[in-house]
């Protein structure tokens, strides 16, 4: 019985090729990613158009990353149970059909439900995408899932410029229906090409290290639910996602605040469209870095670390909020800090709670993002309304980011050890219990032939 199973666990799919999973999506998570990190470049258009407060029009923002994070859970049940190409499939094409309901919108009613209506397609591809591949590289985990989840940090960096440009020519409506169809187009296309591993597969001749403490069982969440750790992993990630999407939501409203996103910093563009482009490019960069760093010196070091220069970043930032080439280096340290949450807590994830229900899983954990997101995009912006200034919300990612760090090294280390260290003797136990009947069965068997 056990030579069976260890022959079908190291058995490679012969037609399903792993690589050929991670192509497709990286295309499809690149595919999405305007929908988040392009959003800051139709803030202001909007404000004018529809007669509205930035705090009003972020609340677009905010529902966008609520119904792309807290209906993950339930659209990774699906994967788990469906696969991952169907779902993904539908996803694209609630993608597209959100950017074109909001080129349409008049209102900003219309425009929350349309974007809204993008944010469950987004998350639909999203947490299919890191779901797929934390099944199928448990041997690179942390840097696979990294390169999938820098696909969608990188995916803007190329079409910022375009989009900017067509806004200015043509408005920001005839720029959500024309990229509204061509990453509605992409997603549905590559999808067809994503499929779940069988069950039980695994790489040939790959063994867990030993300094990344990867539990053997599978919980469900159910079960992830009942253990503290969970609780301790979804406040930190929502600390740290704050920050980042303060950034990501209002970076040109911040630079254009202190005067300082017209200036021409370098091949033409301004400092504030430099900024965005060049963080997309380090916050695709840094994820599947992180990644690779975490699976070599652990998760929760890699984290403290991230943290740690994160909310130095922010703080040197705010020290030179007006300086025009600061903006530029400084917003990009904070994203090349940021965008390892994405890479490294659904890695975590799988690591503490197993790889079968690892979609779903992660999908609780990431809806730490949309609650974070409430407090990012229309809390801040009415922040900055009510005083006039950007300060007390550096100061709060600031305090967020620290406190994070410290959380990783001092608490969340010891706790996930434990964790791991409680699910592995969970399962010997079931294992010598069923080892046990075997043998009474087995006995119970010769004594009736004797």
């Amino acid at each position: 019985m056990a030579t069976n199973v260890t022959s079908f666990a190291s058995t490679e799919p012969k037609i399903v090729n792993r690589w050929v999973q991670m192509c497709a999506c990286i295309v499809a998570m690149m595919a999405i990613a305007n929908l988040q990190y392009a959003w800051t470049l139709f803030t202001k258009p909007l404000t004018s158009n529809l007669h509205a407060t930035l705090a009003a029009v972020q609340i677009a923002f905010a529902a966008f990353i609520f119904c792309e994070t807290w209906l993950v859970p339930f659209e990774g049940y699906l994967i788990d149970r469906l696969g991952p190409r169907l779902v993904i499939g539908i996803g694209g094409l609630l993608v597209g059909a959100g950017w074109i309901g909001s080129g349409y919108s008049l209102t900003t009613t219309g425009l929350y439900i349309w974007y809204a209506i993008g944010g469950i397609g987004a998350g639909a591809v999203y947490g299919g995408c890191t779901g797929n591949v934390l099944k199928w590289f448990p041997d690179h985990r942390g840097l696979c899932a990294g390169i999938v989840s820098g696909a969608y940090g990188i995916g803007t960096a190329v079409t910022v410029a375009p989009i900017e440009k067509m806004i200015k020519v043509s408005g920001y409506q005839h720029a959500f229906i024309v990229w509204g169809f061509i990453q509605g187009i992409i997603v549905t296309a590559a999808a067809m090409f994503i499929v779940a591993p069988p069950k039980g597969w695994l790489p040939k001749a790959w063994k867990p290290v030993a300094r990344l403490h990867q539990a053997k069982s599978d919980m469900t969440w159910l079960e992830m639910l009942k253990q503290p750790s969970f609780y301790l992993i979804y406040v930190m990630m929502t600390l740290v996602a704050f920050g980042g999407l303060v950034v990501t939501s209002q970076l040109k409203e911040i630079a254009g605040f202190y005067k300082v996103d017209k200036v021409i910093i370098a091949w033409g563009l301004s400092a504030a469209i430099l900024a965005i482009q060049l963080n997309r490019i380090v916050n695709g960069v840094t994820r599947p870095l992180w990644g690779w760093i975490s699976d070599h010196i652990g998760r929760e070091n890699a984290m403290f670390i991230a943290f740690l220069i994160e909310g130095i970043a922010v703080f040197a930032w705010l020290q030179t909020i007006g300086r025009p080439v600061m903006i530029v280096l400084l917003s990009s340290l904070v994203f090349f800090a940021w965008g390892e949450i994405f890479s490294l807590f659904p890695s975590l994830t799988a690591d503490l709670y197993g790889r079968t229900w690892a979609t779903t899983n992660y999908g609780i954990v990431y809806t730490a993002k949309g609650t974070a997101a409430i407090f990012a995009a229309p809390v801040a912006a009415y922040v900055m309304l009510r005083t006039g200034s950007w300060i007390p919300v550096f100061y709060v990612m600031i305090a967020c980011d620290i406190t994070a760090a410290f959380m990783a090294l001092l608490w969340l280390k010891p706790v996930a050890t434990r964790a791991i260290a409680k699910a592995e003797g969970l399962a010997l136990s079931a294992a010598l219990a069923h080892a046990e009947e075997a043998d009474a069965a087995r006995k119970e068997n010769l004594a009736r032939v004797g």
